[in-house]
């Protein structure tokens, strides 16, 4: 028997990276699993990967004037499948902004995906949870480690923190479990638009073994959260660093 045996699950941005390696070990492990993507032909690739038990809907939790795409995300839940048991809000991003030369359209833009769209993903997913359901939250370590550059990404997904640790005690009643899955530096292909080789062994030399994380590794640390392993784990912050941060 697999740890997500007749589940259902959605993850938010499960095209690429860490969000779909999760998706393909959530679907081994017995979920079927909705996945969204802004790109149609990325979308369509990342469910030929999982290859089954997937349903993928294009959709784009960036968008701040309209939430119509989470809206057709969760009707076609509830017409396939009727209900939820576990939601991975994963959909985010950002980029490096000193202070001094932060603009209002880059906080506006990081905000509005790592916030704003989480929150509303949330939300709007609470009509179709079964009791006893599991909620996370993407974070990063960048909201733990005071990385030059970085405070307008890492204050968009410090609030994760804090939403979690009420968002549980409001839904109490429902058993839904809220934590936060903070990874550290993961290679993925978007660490690869993002930065040069100089920059990347940068980063691998604040990870004590010397190595980024890979997509694999987060996708087990989700399974756990995901699953009734964490069963007694709420309103936590689960940080999957490599130690970063703890040292």
């Amino acid at each position: 028997m697999g740890k997500l045996d007749g589940k259902v699950a959605v993850i938010t941005g499960g095209t690429t990276g860490m969000a779909l390696a999760g998706a393909k070990l959530f679907v081994e492990e017995g979920a079927h699993v909705f996945i969204t993507g802004r790109r149609q032909d990325a979308l369509d690739e990342a469910v030929k990967q999982i290859g089954r038990n997937v349903t993928g809907v294009q959709g784009d939790a960036a968008d701040l004037d309209d939430l119509d795409d989470l809206d057709r995300l969760y009707d076609t839940v509830k017409r396939e499948k009727g209900s939820l048991d576990v939601l991975w809000a994963s959909a985010g991003g950002g980029e490096p902004a000193p202070l001094g030369e932060i603009t209002e359209a880059q906080f506006d833009t990081w905000f509005g995906l790592n916030a704003r769209g989480t929150l509303f993903t949330v939300q709007k997913a609470l009509p179709l949870f079964n009791d006893g359901g599991s909620i996370l939250m993407t974070g990063s370590n960048a909201s733990l480690g005071a990385f030059p550059g970085w405070s307008v990404y890492a204050g968009s997904k410090a609030v994760q923190q804090a939403w979690a640790r009420v968002w549980l005690n409001e839904l109490k009643d429902r058993r839904i479990r809220v934590n936060v899955l903070t990874p550290g530096q993961v290679a993925t292909a978007k660490q690869e638009e993002l930065f040069d080789e100089a920059t990347k062994r940068q980063f691998e030399s604040l990870i004590p073994r010397g190595q980024m994380g890979r997509p694999d590794e987060i996708a087990t640390t989700a399974l756990f959260l995901a699953s009734d392993d964490s069963s007694y784990v709420n309103g936590m912050e689960l940080v999957a660093d490599g130690g970063t941060t703890a040292i």
